[in-house]
């Protein structure tokens, strides 16, 4: 049965809006998964807030082109499945990673990351960043690092001269 022109555009519409939350779409292939697997998948990527949605390639390809994001024909061939990372991009590859070597029916075929698309190494490579709490956290040592070395330079010499002042009064005072 053939799906109407509303019902296609509907579903674009859903692939867009899905595509504008997510900091990363992972690209999976499904085969061999039987609905139970995929509900708990789903169940599972909830939890890290991921979502796991089947789609029809030619609707998610124009999907991607409404978003901007670069086609390649080699990405989206076959069925497949996307698995979408609205927070935490690593948690989800990891989630992702360990249901893929436990069922042996999902495979992860590439990503789309920002504009870039990774092959499937570079995909489950994603699950090797570092948490965004970590990076930030970083990123501030590496700001105040500077920082607080130009205050104990400034403040060495008054340290210094209180140290000084300080043992002379108790020599004059023995």
């Amino acid at each position: 049965m053939a799906i109407s022109k509303e019902k296609k555009q509907k579903m674009v519409a859903d692939y867009v809006q899905r595509l504008s939350k997510s900091q990363a779409i992972i690209l999976t292939d499904y085969r061999g998964m039987t609905v139970a697997s995929v509900t708990e998948l789903r169940t599972r990527l909830r939890e890290v807030n991921g979502g796991f949605q089947v789609v029809k390639n030619t609707l998610f390809e124009r999907a991607l082109a409404e978003s901007g994001i670069p086609v390649y024909a080699d990405a989206v061939t076959g069925p497949i499945a996307v698995g979408y990372c609205y927070s935490d991009v690593p948690q989800v590859v990891k989630t992702l990673n360990a249901f893929a070597r436990a069922t042996d029916a999902l495979s992860i075929r590439g990503a789309f990351f920002g504009k870039a698309f990774l092959d499937a190494a570079g995909a489950k490579a994603l699950a090797d960043l570092p948490p965004r709490e970590v990076v930030l956290g970083g990123l501030l040592g590496m700001v105040q690092g500077p920082m607080i070395s130009l205050v104990s330079t400034i403040a060495a010499p008054m340290r210094e001269l209180t140290q000084v002042l300080q043992a002379r009064s108790e020599q004059a005072a023995a």
